[in-house]
């Protein structure tokens, strides 16, 4: 059954003022504005004009950013370490993980964030060796490529859910039950997919996961998340550390390294107080608007959008098929710089990489929004590879 794309944007669309000025369509870079994570700011500030440094209180919001996570991805709260971004969370997991002769590898895809790349092979200087997973012609990487590189060498893989650059989703459970099948930890990056379709660490199958709420939960910057099972917790020490990821934060102990038995052995030092407000305040909106809901509102309106691309013949490099896509859809283009600036200028907010341009739809998203895409592509077709 089809989705009425006027439903959803009609009841929330008011809450996000963007949109008084511009056709916003990049929440792949990050989520547009709403009135409540501006009202989420405004009550920081006010809370330290009346209070000084109330740090008790403040530690309690931290506490319901981690407990508003754990619901969100179907995990216990204390698998759940609050970070300020998705390197400081992997970054103290390799900082933690033991290699040895026999489990020496990490598998990664080539579908990964920067982050994720180069946190691996920072660990060649301890002896890591890493190996890649390549994409096919067709832009995918079937779950047999992952077969080829995993093997008994292998300590983790590290595996995005969707890819950054082309919208391309993984076979993460899949994968997860190859990995585990072979000894090897998984770790998924679901930065582009939290927020924009459900998500559920039991369902994925997944030893380790990272995300933010800088794009679909419409947060903002300086925060993100790090799940680590339960039975995984304590098995890592990490050595990239600092005082809140102590059992005790208040005890101040300078005298030796007490790891907390939770997963908040994987924070570190302050937390970005300010970003914890907007992050309950984002993901509570999410949530309210319905994350389900908005994955349906999404294909459905990316629908509208594939149809007029082929009408333009332009190439979209973003795979139709549901489980080989995510919310993001890119588009070939022979100067994306151009074309993004022209997007721009007619006051519609995009973003690019490779040779993609990249246009991602939200809740608020209309198929009015669509239409203006598509207008400006169809005047300026020439940019269309």
């Amino acid at each position: 059954m089809a989705v009425d794309v006027a439903s959803l944007p009609g009841r929330i669309r008011h809450r996000f003022p963007v949109f008084e000025q511009r056709v916003y369509v990049n929440s792949c870079s990050q989520g547009a504005l709403s009135d409540s994570v501006r009202d989420a700011y405004g009550q920081y500030l006010d809370d330290w004009d009346e209070h000084g440094a109330p740090w008790e209180y403040w530690v309690g919001r931290l506490e319901a950013v981690r407990g508003a996570v754990a619901s969100l991805v179907n995990a216990d709260e204390d698998e759940i370490a609050v970070t300020t971004s998705v390197s400081a969370g992997v970054s103290a997991l390799a900082s933690g993980l033991r290699f040895d002769e026999g489990r020496d590898t990490v598998v990664v895809s080539n579908f990964e964030f920067p982050t994720i790349g180069q946190i691996w092979h920072a660990q060649e200087r301890r002896g890591l060796r890493v190996v890649h997973v390549p994409a096919e012609a067709d832009g995918t990487i079937p779950l047999e490529r992952f077969a080829d590189a995993i093997d008994e060498r292998t300590a983790l893989v590290a595996t995005t859910h969707v890819c950054f650059r082309n919208g391309g989703r993984l076979d993460v459970e899949g994968i997860a039950r190859l990995a585990h099948e072979r000894g090897a930890l998984v770790l998924v990056d679901a930065y582009q997919t939290v927020g924009s379709l459900p998500i559920d660490v039991r369902a994925l199958g997944c030893d380790f996961l990272a995300a933010g709420v800088l794009k679909y939960l419409l947060g903002s910057a300086g925060l993100g998340f790090f799940y680590c099972r339960r039975e995984l917790v304590e098995t890592i020490e990490p050595t990239a550390t600092g005082w809140f990821a102590d059992r005790n934060i208040f005890e101040m102990d300078i005298h030796d390294y007490s790891p907390a038995s939770t997963a908040r052995r994987f924070e570190a030092g302050t937390p970005p107080v300010p970003s914890t407000y907007a992050a309950i305040a984002g993901i509570e909106l999410m949530q309210e608007i319905g994350i389900a809901e908005t994955e349906a509102h999404v294909r459905e309106l990316n629908g509208l959008l594939r149809d007029g691309l082929d009408e333009l013949g332009a190439t979209v490099v973003t795979r139709r098929e549901p489980e080989l896509s995510g919310a993001l859809l890119c588009v070939r283009s022979t100067d994306v710089n151009a074309l993004v600036a022209a997007l721009a200028d007619a006051g519609i907010v995009t973003s690019c990489r490779d040779d993609n341009l990249r246009i991602s739809a939200h809740c608020y998203n209309t198929a009015e929004d669509v239409k203006a895409v598509l207008d400006v592509l169809a005047a300026r077709r020439e940019l269309l590879a």
